[in-house]
């Protein structure tokens, strides 16, 4: 059974991840983690390519004849939070920490390097990627654009991300849509300054932004198909300094995440139109920029490749009611970017009962570890099938 191998190097794995998260590096930064996948992988026999996006890592490994190829990507980079967790392994750097499992989801793809250069039951090409910067930024995006599937041509690619909350090794897929774009917008509401006194001799913006945060619910309450999941929160409102006193000005940033281009779209469209309204409601105006930073795309499974995925998870026996996602996961995710390129499967996997993903105190469940090697195994054996 592919437990009982992988488990005879499990405390191995432990030590990796536990040095890894004691370690965190943020996005493009990871130079110590990629130095510690890369020494790995050439110690296994992989064929080692560096500095693709700056820090990702690719290996390699073929066996048989087959010219058939996959590829299975990890994410390797931290957040910028304080950890809370009091582990013996807690982070070292003040302010920097593993708070979404990427030191796991580094880990299990390093336990697959493992367990494939002493197993190669598959014939053709397995490609691991270690990618950097999946928070905020997209280091997915960077590779595709150096031409990552160009330089490794693949027939389908995979990923995961850990869950908290469902039972360890748990899957959850679906076809089509998986995860959600996301889109960040900024916005001021200006007005007139003035002495909370005389409000008559201001224009209060505050009035008007707290108008707004209100009215923005009515584009996904009135204007989105309630058939296709959108979600509007305003994360941050900013705006003067005294109790006794208007400001000129209020910030507003709005987080969007839709399902569908026709839904991204549309509040693409209404959501400067809401803002610039509720302001010259008020006498204020509105300087509204949609789009600021980073905007991942919604990725979208292929349905013969999660087909796959879901089947291998069936037949261990888990049941197809709860492995089968009823709906996107509305976290967004730059592997779209991979699955805009290539066919690919998406998909979460169980982590057990800890705290969930970005909390200061979440911690990854090394259980998981085993179960999420064996799972990648089977995927590569299943996709590439030894003759």
């Amino acid at each position: 059974m592919i437990e009982q191998i992988v488990a005879e190097f499990e405390p191995q794995l432990i030590d990796i991840r536990r040095d890894l998260h004691a370690n965190p590096e943020l996005q493009f930064e990871e130079h110590r983690t990629s130095a510690i996948v890369a020494q790995i992988l050439q110690e296994l026999g992989f064929e080692v390519t560096t500095g693709i996006a700056v820090t990702g890592v690719i290996g390699t490994l073929r066996n048989g004849s087959d010219e058939r190829a996959i590829a299975i990507r990890a994410d390797m980079d931290a957040l910028p939070i304080n950890e809370t967790t009091g582990v013996p392994y807690a982070s070292c750097r003040p302010g920097v920490m593993h708070a979404c499992g990427h030191d796991g989801h580094t880990t299990m793809l390093l336990g697959l390097a493992f367990y494939l250069s002493a197993n190669r039951n598959f014939d053709g090409t397995v490609h691991l990627i270690f990618q950097p910067a999946e928070e905020d930024i997209s280091g997915a995006l960077r590779m595709v654009e150096e031409g990552i599937f160009d330089r490794f041509p693949v027939d389908a690619v995979f990923g995961l991300h850990n869950m908290p909350g469902y039972p360890v090794g748990q899957v959850l897929v679906r076809p089509g849509a998986i995860t959600a774009a996301v889109d960040i917008v900024s916005a001021r509401i200006i007005g007139v300054a003035g002495h909370g006194a005389l409000p008559h001799q201001a224009v209060d913006p505050v009035v008007a932004a707290s108008s707004a945060v209100m009215a923005l619910q009515t584009a996904v309450a009135r204007n989105a198909d309630p058939l296709e999941p959108t979600v509007v929160t305003v994360g941050a409102i900013n705006g003067g300094v005294m109790a006794t006193a208007i400001p000129e000005e209020v910030s507003l940033k709005i987080g969007v995440r839709t399902t569908s281009e026709a839904s991204r779209a549309l509040m693409e469209k209404r959501i400067p139109e809401i803002l610039q309204q509720q302001a010259a409601s008020f006498g204020c105006r509105a300087e509204v920029v949609y789009g600021e930073g980073y905007r991942y795309p919604v990725g979208v499974n292929n349905p013969q490749v999660a087909s796959l995925v879901r089947d291998i998870a069936v037949n261990m026996g888990q049941d197809p009611r709860v492995v089968d996602l009823p709906g996107p996961i509305m976290f967004s995710e730059d592997f779209a970017y991979f699955l805009q390129q290539v066919p690919g499967c998406y998909f979460g996997f169980g982590s057990g009962d800890i705290k969930s993903l970005h909390d200061p105190g979440y911690d990854f469940n090394d259980a998981a570890l085993v179960p999420g090697v064996a799972f990648w195994a089977r995927i590569v054996e299943a996709a590439l099938p030894a003759q």
